[in-house]
């Protein structure tokens, strides 16, 4: 052997005759050109070979050879010198081996371009048909140059690399129809004789005698060659090969390709409609087309998925390809059919004897098939379903084998089987399963236009896919519903809405037969029907399968708990049941899901296989008792609403909706305690409305059933009344406590435990509609009974006594609320701790009482005692009691959304606008789509957005959002519900703040009366309602009206409040103000009118200087004896932080009265309106939260107070009352006065 390599200086030369110690080298493959072009041995020697067209390819392979470091190359024409016939020999028996050995096979295509070089480029269409032409494939000798080597590499003209033999191994399979196994580099032994002369059928060369030549390395022959012999080099081929083989090859096998007379026994023809499945198809086409040993592949999916079509789309294109195959095509339903069609195809085969009575046809069929001069052959074997007759013999009396016996198997055939049961796939395939889902939308959408005689029928992208949707995306529902539109002529829309009528139409509509000329004549072509079979071979082989599948048929069919399906002794025996459901398709377990107990398996079931299945048991009778068992399971099971069985009844409560939905066992009483428990979960998730729903049929039913005083009826009522009440249906939720404590005050007695709780109930439902008196005579006779019949210390007796304690506080009546509170406090510390949950609540609650009497300094203890952390501490403990919550009860539980709206509140108290916005914006959006644009907490969310507008100064906001509130709370919880009022005052504040003093006076006009009407005359509320009118008045110069009417207003808080409430005190010095000559108003008034933006300026100063205060950076003194002057230390600090920090950064850590007043001050340079009560009031607010004394140095009518105080000392009265969450003297009514809580009600059934 000769190798060619180039020096360093660009000269080509030959290596002596290499017979040991070979180099590395690469070999050249190429297709030789006229005889004078190519470069021989001689033309090397003579150095003439340069000027040859040849030499073209030699430098190529030698410059390939250099960049995959090799130094040695190889090529044909000129590495032998053909003129010395011994040499001539040795190369072409040893040609086989030299390019075996080669480290690379460069192939050179001198009729294949390509314009860019690209060794990463995959084949492209625009080189792809002139590779498939290229006269390289054509020739004889190249043969053996694609099959021997390890690594062949394609190369266009020009050098640009196309590929190797294994990126390329799908085109030159396509091209050559050599197996692709053989291309990968399967031993050429394992094939048979007659295979590889098959190879060679397109090839020629131009001897004659090269003919058998170049076929001798694929052989294995060593055999001289003689030229001249002619024909004769085959015969002696033949014969060589026959004494390696030991058997006599039929020459008339040899490779023409015109000799091939294919089968064809395929039943259908080919359809338009098939579209997609695309990946199936090229893997089964891979699969068919790896010849070389027996293979069985199986077509898995649920009936109606579209495998036949699959399988006949893939006969036709095999068929296109390969037109040298036989194809055969057996209906392997039953026993019958296979043998019917074993008979077809052995007369088409010709098979002598096939048609005698006695001819065994199965094995004569197989036998020939499995021989391999039969030729290639494709065996389609269509709904190999029955596991009784292909798997195993369920009854082993009945002396049969299994079908499998009578499958052929050769080298040279592939059987492809369609089946809806895994079981059958598996044990006839191994791992060869292709299985076969839903279509894509894209070729759901194709096939169903396809299908139609209108295709424009389908022009509406939108409602097509719904539709699309609602058929699974399964094939046989697509043609049936196109079948059913080309018969009616109905349009698409029609055919969804019938999709939308009842189960029962929705199933005739579904049974409704179709033409399909890709399925048999006896098969049952409609979706309802077309699982029929399945079902009962199911319930024949399975019945525990099959009882799985009728349990599951009348739950919901997604997500199904295990825990759900019928009990079972044997573990095992449920796990092959589930297999058996999962193998047909139709169950799916769901993977990784979180849900269920302790994260059980869920399974979904096919939509449409659901209907089918319920279709099925109705035919059968059985559908009833089905559902009757489904529910007594259910309602067993089924926890009763706490959040520890949350991730229980989370997964069972769309199967308890889905039965309970059905009239079939609407007279169960397990259907009454089902409903009773969902309504319960359903509370409990916060979905009220559901709630009613589920509480209102249980009354219903049990009202018929077991009468209206049944105890089971009575808790009915208060479950039902507690579910209208938290839904905000105050005045149903009154009528069904009503009725609860009256029947329960018959048949029990009126100081029943059960009894007592409808009546607190019923005064829930008082209190939350304003009805302060009803709800206070309920509260009392509970109180008492509880006390007297269950003891002081019971906690229901502490849970009556906080209810009216509540009351007294909403009338007012603060006094009357501390006294109770404390005593609640005093035995709860008693009797649970002082660190118990109860316990904290009652001391927040008696704080509350003491801050809304002004009694701060007490109310400070409380709080301190209750929580003992700053405020950055409370916002921490906010946020991990909203992060718990909403892992817990979820992001959209109503207490999750409770604890954000907290959590935006202490936001809002420390000023931080931004973020409570964010927040109660969140709260707000969440509870109007959970619970409704209507519901009192979202009423609330949104009132609470607008009160941080107001203190933006975003009035517009503010102003949009009261309105709101307004005509929702009215015609929701009527005109003079207290909240209603809280809003209209809210919005009148708006106005004022707006300078819009006549709209602010009508609205609160009608607030001040309505409160003296429902409220009474020395109400909190409406003494607020009087002072904030007063205000407009005075802002309006109508000072003789807004004078008497302040006076008239402090002297009932001095009587109700005490002189030495904050808001009486507030009042006093407002009033004198007013009447004192050179007041603070008229002051106010001139400062404005002469230099506006100059008080504006030093108001924001004098903040400054507050802030500096507060840091402990300035002395209370300085500021009293110096104040700010021009020029000095203090004031040139306070003029250097007005231009350089903004009031955010400046007061942040502060309390909220800082911002708000740096934040007013400086939106009243554009108004040039400063209100200088409501920055008093500010002020007042701070100081006296502190607990500093006021010692009104400022204040030039301190004598004139003192006068109106003594006055108001010897009138005042002990009472106490309570008045509207202030936001300064202006007297702003607040949604939020108080955190929000999210415990139930008072008390519960």
């Amino acid at each position: 052997m000769r190798l060619l390599k180039f020096d360093g200086d660009g000269q080509l030369s030959l290596t002596k005759d290499l017979i040991d110690d070979i180099p590395h080298y690469a070999i050249l493959s190429h297709t030789w050109g006229a005889d004078d072009e190519e470069v021989t041995f001689n033309d090397l020697k003579d150095g003439s070979g340069k000027r040859k067209a040849g030499y073209e390819k030699i430098r190529f392979c030698g410059e390939q050879a250099r960049k995959d470091k090799l130094e040695y190359f190889w090529v044909d024409t000129c590495c032998i010198d053909k003129a010395n016939h011994a040499e001539l020999a040795e190369a072409i028996i040893s040609m086989y081996a030299w390019y075996r050995d080669a480290e690379k096979c460069y192939v050179y295509l001198s009729d294949v371009s390509v314009g860019v070089v690209d060794k990463n480029r995959q084949p492209e269409q625009i080189w792809e048909a002139e590779f498939r032409k290229s006269r390289w494939f054509t020739r004889g000798w190249t043969l053996q140059e694609l099959l021997a080597p390890k690594s062949v590499e394609f190369f266009a003209r020009g050098g640009a690399w196309l590929g190797d033999k294994h990126t390329l191994q799908r085109l030159i399979h396509k091209t050559t129809e050599i197996p692709l196994t053989a291309l990968r580099g399967v031993p050429l032994l394992t094939f048979s004789v007659e295979e590889r002369m098959r190879w060679t059928a397109k090839r020629n060369t131009k001897r004659k005698e090269d003919k058998a030549y170049c076929l001798l390395g694929i052989f294995n022959v060593f055999m001289p060659p003689m030229y001249g012999e002619g024909e004769n080099a085959f015969i002696r081929l033949q014969s060589e090969i026959d004494k390696l083989s030991g058997s006599k090859v039929d020459s008339n096998k040899v490779p023409r390709a015109r000799d091939a007379r294919p089968v064809w026994h395929i039943p259908f023809s080919q359809t338009s409609e098939f579209v997609g499945r695309t990946y199936q198809l090229q893997h089964l086409k891979q699969k068919v087309e790896e010849f070389g040993r027996s293979q069985i592949v199986s077509i898995l999916g649920l009936g109606g998925v579209g495998k036949s079509r699959l399988a006949l789309e893939l006969v036709y294109q095999i068929r296109s390809e390969h037109p040298q195959y036989s194809h055969f095509w057996i209906e392997a339903t039953d026993r019958l059919t296979f043998e019917r069609d074993m008979l077809e195809i052995g007369k088409q085969l010709g098979i002598p004897g096939i048609e005698d009575d006695k001819a065994d046809v199965k094995t004569l069929v197989k036998e020939r098939l499995t021989h391999s001069s039969e030729g290639r052959w494709l065996l389609i074997l269509d709904n190999v379903d029955d596991e009784a007759i292909w798997v195993k013999r369920l009854d082993p009396t009945d002396g049969k084998s299994t079908l499998v016996e009578w499958l052929p198997s050769s080298s040279n055939g592939a059987i492809i089987i369609t089946t809806r049961s895994r079981r059958v796939a598996s044990h006839l395939a191994g791992r060869e399963v292709t299985e076969l889902l839903e279509m894509s939308l894209d070729e759901a959408r194709t096939m169903f236009t396809n299908a139609l005689e209108k295709p424009e029928m389908a022009a509406d992208k939108n409602v097509t896919s719904i539709l699309l949707d609602r058929l699974t995306y399964l094939p046989l529902a697509i043609i049936q519903a196109a079948s059913y539109m080309n018969m009616t002529q109905e349009p698409l829309k029609t055919y969804l809405e019938l999709m939308d009528e009842p189960e029962d139409e929705v199933i005739r509509l579904l049974s409704e037969d179709f033409g399909d000329r890709s399925r048999y004549s006896s098969a049952h072509n409609p979706v309802a029907t077309t699982w029929l079979v399945s079902f009962n071979q199911i319930r024949q082989y399975h019945p525990l399968a099959a009882q799985f599948l009728s349990s599951m048929a009348c739950l919901r069919e997604k997500s199904i708990p295990k825990s759900l399906l019928p009990e079972v002794g044997s573990k095992k025996d449920a796990v092959d049941a589930l297999a058996t459901l999962k193998g047909y398709s139709f169950v799916t377990e769901q993977m990784g899901n979180e849900g269920g107990t302790n994260h059980e398996a869920l399974y979904d079931m096919h939509r449409l296989v659901h209907l089918a299945a319920r279709n099925w048991l109705r035919k059968e009778g059985t559908l009833g008792d089905w559902k009757r068992a489904s529910i007594a399971r259910l309602a067993q099971l089924f926890p009763s609403g706490d959040h520890q069985s949350k991730d229980v009844w989370t997964v069972y409560l769309p199967h308890a909706q889905r039965l309970c939905e059905d009239d079939v066992i609407e007279d169960l009483p397990e259907r009454s305690r089902l409903l009773e428990k969902m309504g319960l979960c359903l509370f409990a998730d916060g979905k009220y409305g559901e709630a009613v729903e589920a509480q209102m049929a249980v009354v219903h039913w049990r009202e018929s059933k077991l009468g209206m005083s049944d105890e089971e009826t009575l808790r009915a009522y208060n479950n039902l009344g507690e579910a209208l009440n938290w839904k905000g249906d105050h005045r149903a939720a009154e009528k069904h406590f009503q009725q609860a404590f009256q029947r329960q005050r018959d048949v029990v007695g009126a100081e029943h435990p059960s009894t007592l709780t409808s009546i607190a109930n019923l005064a829930s439902t008082y209190r939350n509609q304003g009805r302060w008196k009803e709800a206070e005579e309920l509260e009392v006779q509970v109180m008492e009974t509880s006390t007297r019949v269950l003891g002081a210390e019971h906690p229901s007796t502490l849970t009556s006594m906080a209810n009216l304690a509540s009351t007294f506080w909403n009338q007012g009546r603060w006094k009357e609320a501390e006294e109770l509170q404390a005593k609640e406090l005093d035995i709860c510390s008693r009797v649970l701790g002082a660190e118990h949950p109860s316990t904290l609540t009652s001391m927040a609650n008696l704080a509350s009482t003491f801050w809304d009497q002004g009694r701060w300094k007490e109310a400070e203890e409380l709080e301190v005692q209750v929580m003992e952390t700053s405020t950055r501490e409370a916002e921490e403990l906010e946020v991990q009691v909203m992060e718990t919550s909403t892992r817990v009860l979820g992001a959209e539980h109503p207490s999750t959304l409770t604890s954000i709206a907290n959590l935006a509140s202490t936001f809002w108290d420390q000023g931080r606008w931004k973020e409570a916005e964010e927040l109660e914006v969140q709260v707000m959006e969440t509870r109007t789509r959970v619970l409704g644009a209507e519901h009192p907490s979202t009423l609330t969310s949104i009132a609470n957005l607008a009160l941080t507008f107001w203190d933006q100064g975003r009035w517009k906001e503010a102003e949009e959002l009261d309105v709101q509130v307004i005509e929702t709370r009215t015609r929701v919880l009527g005109a003079e519900h207290p909240d209603t009022l809280t809003s209209i005052a809210n919005l009148a504040s708006t106005y004022r703040n707006q300078g819009r003093w006549k709209e602010a006076e009508e609205l609160e006009v009608q607030v001040m009366e309505t409160r003296t009407r429902v409220l009474g005359a020395e109400h909190p509320d409406t003494l607020t309602s009087m002072a904030n009118l007063a205000y407009t008045l005075k802002d309006q110069n109508r000072d003789d009206e807004a004078t008497q009417l302040m006076t008239s207003c402090m002297e009932t808080m001095g009587k109700v409040l005490g002189p030495s409430h904050p808001d009486t005190q507030s009042a006093a010095n407002t009033l004198v103000a007013w009447l004192s000559t050179g007041s603070d108003t008229g002051l106010d008034q001139e400062v404005q009118s002469a230099h506006p933006e100059s008080a504006c300026d030093e108001l924001e100063a004098l903040g400054y200087m507050l802030v500096d205060f507060a840091k402990g950076k300035l002395s209370w003194q300085h500021i009293r004896t110096q104040g700010v002057r021009e020029g000095d230390h203090l004031t040139l600090r306070i003029l250097l932080l007005m231009e350089t920090t903004s009031a955010e950064e400046l007061c942040a850590g502060l309390p909220a009265e800082f911002a708000k007043y740096m934040r007013y001050v400086h939106g009243s340079k554009e108004r040039h309106q400063p209100d200088y009560r409501y920055l008093q009031k500010l002020s007042s607010n701070f100081f006296g939260r502190q607990v500093f004394e006021n010692d009104n140095i400022f204040n030039w009518t301190e004598l004139e107070f003192l006068r109106l105080e003594a006055i108001a000392e010897a009138e005042a009265s002990a009472i106490s009352g309570i008045v509207d969450g202030n936001c300064g003297s202006v007297a702003v009514q607040c949604d939020i006065a108080a955190k929000e809580v999210s415990s139930g009600p008072c008390q519960t059934a």
